[in-house]
């Protein structure tokens, strides 16, 4: 093989996928959720009544494989909400422990902007995950959504604007 080849030798080639394979089945796998956090003009928080869970929930869902979670959460928005908002800055990176029989989850938090209220009036909702949505005020949250996704939510609005957070069960670490 010439020194200054760009095309790597294929027995070596061949060794490293072999390896990269075993590792592949054999390292453990994390489960990848991404969300987004949309407002109102009153500072209210949008979220979705889910059929699957008592408490409501950001709208996004589990990331799909070979998926970027900023496609997906915008994908879900489209899918089951049926409204086209672009995932913009990355909020929070959220380590989840484990919960109510699901194992530890990373959530990725997308900023989707602030909305006129009436946005939510033209969603088309997937009825077999989504009941209904709803403008939330913060001092609600408690009442609303799940504990580690009120401190999320707090943890985000409190922290520095153009930031990005390290949380771990929607605390700062």
């Amino acid at each position: 093989m010439p020194e200054n080849s760009d095309q790597p030798d294929p027995s070596v080639e061949a060794q490293r996928l072999a390896h990269i394979r075993v590792l592949n089945n054999k390292l453990p796998t994390k489960r990848l959720i991404a969300q987004g956090l949309a407002r109102n003009e009153a500072g209210d928080i949008l979220l979705c009544e889910l059929t699957y869970k008592a408490a409501w929930d950001l709208p996004g869902g589990v990331v799909d494989p070979l998926e970027s979670p900023a496609t997906c959460v915008s994908r879900e928005v489209h899918e089951e909400l049926d409204l086209r908002i672009p995932a913009g800055d990355l909020l929070a990176v959220n380590w989840l422990p484990p919960y109510r029989g699901w194992d530890d989850a990373l959530l990725c938090l997308y900023d989707l902007g602030t909305h006129p209220a009436d946005i939510i009036d033209g969603a088309q909702l997937e009825r077999r995950e989504i009941r209904s949505l709803a403008w939330c005020p913060l001092e609600d949250l408690d009442d609303r959504v799940a504990a580690y996704t009120a401190r999320m939510i707090r943890s985000v609005l409190g922290k520095a604007p153009g930031a990005t957070a390290y949380l771990e069960d929607g605390l700062a670490r």
